[in-house]
């Protein structure tokens, strides 16, 4: 389940490379705090959960700030660079989404599906890097 949605994400991420554009310095200020204001707010929207549901909101929440961060910085300067770093961002958030999910599971369960997650990592990574 968790290796189709990384696919999913790293399918996605090959196409953020065709729509990169540059930005005003204006645009790029508001859109930093339009990320800052989503992140609080999605942060805020996990006080009401328990136990791990609130773990993975809180790590997703990050995840997908630390995401929009990168993509923001590609889209400001369009480098090779940038891009590369927006895909490690996308790597990396769903790499730690993914071992929070897996602590609802237990034992031999739960190291697999750990395994898993840092198994897809590693190939994302892999191809963030153009090596893969």
């Amino acid at each position: 389940m968790y290796i189709k949605t990384f696919t999913a994400i790293a399918l996605c991420a090959a196409s953020a490379f065709a729509s990169a554009q540059t930005m005003t310095k204006a645009e790029h200020d508001a859109a930093k705090d339009r990320i800052e204001m989503d992140y609080k707010n999605a942060k805020k929207a996990c006080d009401s959960m328990k136990d791990n549901a609130k773990d993975v909101c809180q790590v997703e929440a990050k995840g997908n700030e630390k995401v929009a961060r990168a993509e923001l910085e590609h889209k400001y300067k369009t480098t090779e660079a940038n891009a590369r770093k927006h895909e490690m961002a996308k790597a990396d958030a769903a790499y730690d989404l993914a071992k929070e999910k897996c602590e609802d599971q237990a034992g031999d369960a739960m190291k697999v599906c750990k395994a898993d997650a840092k198994a897809v990592h590693e190939r994302a990574v892999m191809a963030a890097k153009g090596k893969g």
